[in-house]
């Protein structure tokens, strides 16, 4: 059966910008950042994940956050929003929202906090996929859920009707290439590590959920067309070696703090 939606090239995991004054989001930059995104060519846009700083939201400013990129977007690409949750009846609601306002899929995280065990993290993906309409992306990231999946596990999750994906953060070469081997020709399968990125293009993925592309998005989209679109290895090495540098220095403390400042120092608000 094909997926309800192909995904294709550099997917960024969006930043979420606040006044000046932190006290709300800061709608008008982010339909700004809407626009520069969708405008350097990439193939979708995640709002709402861990680079957008989603654990610090509150219920209403996630809704707030999902609609504002989906109506800057304006159906130019999909729209993914993020709806894990700490509970399941959350979880619902975000991604029941996310689907009224128009997102073409949602990515969903597993609870955090409280690991639980891999029969309950079925039961929550069955429910939130039995609650839409629009396919789900697993948002594999066990460093900071403490739900670390194995390969196969994976795959018994791709079974539930509405998964159709995968952003894997895992950072485990040897766990995504089980992952792509065994189970990739029914699972789409993004890497969402980002010292991994030249790996999973250069593996034959087709998407990739990147939050340092926030900054240089140009670069990132070009990384993926000497790669995935051109199959020019050589040329995209090049680029990934002015890219290295940055993600050192990005990786080394407070991601998401690193990402905003890098950000602000190429002229985003």
């Amino acid at each position: 059966m094909a997926p309800k939606l192909q995904l294709s090239g550099i997917l960024p995991a969006m930043l979420t910008p606040f006044t000046a004054d932190g006290s709300s989001i800061n709608t008008k930059a982010l339909a700004d950042q809407t626009d520069r995104l969708i405008d350097a060519g990439v193939g979708g846009l995640i709002p709402g994940g861990s680079t957008g700083e989603f654990t610090s939201l509150s219920h209403d400013e996630r809704k707030i956050l999902h609609s504002t990129v989906v109506e800057a977007a304006k159906g130019r690409v999909p729209v993914i929003a993020q709806t894990g949750a700490m509970t399941t009846a959350e979880a619902i609601e975000l991604s029941q929202h996310a689907e009224k306002v128009g997102a073409a899929s949602i990515m969903v995280v597993p609870p955090y906090y409280d690991p639980l065990s891999f029969r309950e993290i079925k039961a929550y993906y069955t429910a939130v996929a039995e609650s839409v309409n629009i396919p789900i992306m697993l948002y594999h990231i066990p460093s900071v859920t403490g739900q670390n999946l194995t390969p196969d596990q994976i795959g018994e999750l791709a079974r539930i009707p509405g998964i159709e994906s995968i952003k894997d953060s895992g950072g485990d070469a040897g766990a995504l290439t089980h992952v792509r081997e065994n189970y990739g020709s029914t699972l789409q399968i993004a890497n969402g590590w980002d010292i991994l990125t030249y790996f999973g293009l250069s593996y034959g993925l087709k998407a990739s959920v990147w939050g340092a592309a926030n900054i240089f998005p140009e670069l990132a989209v070009e990384l993926f067309n000497s790669i995935a679109v051109r199959g020019d290895l050589e040329a995209g090495r090049k680029i990934w070696s002015k890219i290295v540098p940055v993600l050192s220095v990005l990786d080394a403390e407070s991601y998401t703090a690193r990402v905003k400042a890098a950000s602000a120092l190429v002229g985003l608000e």
